[in-house]
């Protein structure tokens, strides 16, 4: 089939390669415009528009999605379908309509589960066993057209939002080349996702980063595990902004809320770790990353800061409060 694909992030990479590699024909490569990025504010090509110049194929840059001089360049392309991994933008009803065999998705997760911008995230924030890829065909919703293939993948306990994206990205651009093999041959059904089902990940914002040692510490650890790298879930210790980067819950049990230590309090302090009450049970901080510094471990980190132990770690910049 001839195929015009939309991406935009790393995430969809692997899907612009499968296509490139299957014997399906890529006639175009839709993208974000280049936008500044990094402290340097450098305009730089998104990593779809990369690979897409490396393999030579068309490239547009839409500002206005809905303008007509990009509706017709799209039909000029003349596409069977329409392949849509992590654009970033919602399609109008003028371009849905456009292929004679629809727009296709790939969704980062098993629909109508963690429908949204942040799936991935969500799912490890939740603490789910299992999460996985989706193709569908895209409808005016978010995430609400009929389901074609679904490709389980579980969650390891030590991923974060980079391993696991990874893995889903690779899985994605298999399903991708599956799915439209499978329209074309039409030997795939689509079926309505049962919305009642329906669950959402919204866009993450760094406020989302906060933690709450309140929570419990499998709470606090999942949480940690899904806003890696962005935004981060951090905390303050004096008035000094910490990004607590790798923490796991202490198998040893210990002490939270349960036993009367205020959650935040720093419990012990070792060689290569501190440990944090939490709202039940204990968190140990294996990785951490200071306001402005690199991600260092906490080894790195004790030789040119103090912590102590009874002291408070607080969700807004605060003087800290001894529990004896």
């Amino acid at each position: 089939m001839r195929v015009v694909f939309m991406g935009t992030p790393a995430f969809a990479v692997p899907s612009l390669e499968a296509l490139d590699n299957s014997d399906h024909e890529v006639v175009g490569v839709v993208t974000q415009p280049d936008r500044p990025k990094g402290r340097g504010q450098a305009v730089v090509p998104c990593p779809v528009k990369e690979l897409a110049l490396v393999k030579g194929l068309p490239v547009s840059q839409p500002e206005k999605i809905k303008s007509p001089e990009f509706v017709r360049q799209l039909s000029d392309w003349n596409p069977d379908v329409i392949a849509v991994t992590a654009f970033g933008r919602f399609l109008p009803k003028a371009i849905l309509d456009l292929p004679p065999m629809g727009c296709v998705n790939v969704h980062g997760s098993l629909l109508p589960a963690y429908r949204g911008a942040a799936p991935i995230q969500w799912a490890l924030i939740h603490g789910v066993p299992e999460t996985g890829i989706t193709t569908m065909l895209m409808d005016e919703g978010m995430d609400t057209g009929a389901v074609l293939l679904q490709q389980p993948v579980p969650i390891e306990p030590e991923d974060t939002t980079l391993e696991l994206g990874a893995r889903l990205a690779q899985a994605g651009g298999a399903l991708l080349v599956e799915t439209l093999t499978r329209l074309a041959e039409q030997s795939v059904v689509p079926r309505e996702q049962d919305h009642t089902r329906a669950t959402l990940a919204p866009l993450l914002t760094k406020e989302d980063g906060v933690i709450d040692w309140t929570q419990s510490a499998k709470d606090i650890a999942n949480r940690i595990r899904g806003l890696s790298p962005w935004p981060g879930s951090y905390t303050f210790h004096h008035e000094h902004r910490l990004i607590i980067r790798k923490g796991r819950v202490d198998a040893q049990g210990g002490s939270g809320g349960s036993d009367g230590v205020q959650p935040g309090t720093i419990m012990a302090v070792g060689p290569k770790s501190f440990w944090v009450g939490t709202g039940e049970g204990r968190i140990e901080v294996l990785e951490v990353q200071p306001a402005n510094k690199k991600r260092m471990s906490v080894e790195q980190f004790l030789q040119g800061y103090s912590l102590r132990v009874h002291e408070t770690l607080s969700p807004r910049p605060e003087e800290p409060v001894a529990n004896y």
